[in-house]
């Protein structure tokens, strides 16, 4: 009997202390890093490459080191957001349908991960530049990626990798930021008619 006596009184003491504390403990919300970016402007990409574009002036071009022998395949470096564009070129020879399917093979590797996958036909025709937009939304490691041509000789294919594990929510902010970027690339891509090919 006192066992249960003093289990009750110790439970109303504990109950009528709760109300006393003067400090509320509520959880926190899960926070994400702070992410800062820089004023959007661009360049136009000097290299000796089949195509020109403009590129983020918080940009660094370099050679894709993964495929060395790839003398016109670069990899646009954000270092500020931990981002690159990786861009590959061919030439066509007779394999455009082949070319337009192993580009999309390639996004569609991603629908695992993607919880969406959005295309949008890109066309101008004053450039001689057609192709496709890709959109991933979800924990995809590749948020965008594109291919564009002139149907006759050339094929670029981009894609936007962010060097982050993939967390849609909290990278959001950057995948919109970098975007905007690979959106101005695409629209001021040219052919270049001086290039040695």
């Amino acid at each position: 009997m006192t066992g249960r006596l003093y289990f009750f009184i110790l439970c109303y003491t504990t109950i009528g202390l709760l109300p006393s504390c003067k400090h509320d403990v509520t959880p926190k919300p899960r926070g994400f890093y702070r992410i800062t970016f820089p004023e959007k402007s661009y360049r136009l990409l000097n290299g000796p490459y089949p195509y020109n574009f403009s590129i983020p002036t918080y940009s660094i071009v370099t050679p894709d080191l993964l495929n060395p022998g790839q003398k016109d395949w670069i990899t646009i470096e954000i270092p500020g957001n931990h981002a690159q564009i990786h861009i590959s070129y061919k030439k066509i020879d007779r394999n455009l349908s082949k070319l337009i399917e192993e580009s999309r093979s390639l996004v569609f590797k991603h629908d695992q991960k993607a919880s969406s996958i959005d295309e949008q036909l890109f066309i101008h025709p004053t450039h001689k530049m057609y192709g496709t937009v890709y959109t991933l939304k979800g924990n995809a490691a590749s948020p965008m990626q594109f291919y564009l041509t002139d149907s006759v000789k050339n094929f670029i294919r981009g894609a936007l990798y962010i060097r982050e594990i993939p967390n849609y929510d909290s990278l959001r902010p950057v995948i919109g930021f970098l975007s905007a970027d690979v959106i101005k690339m695409i629209e001021t891509t040219e052919w270049n008619a001086n290039h040695g090919h």
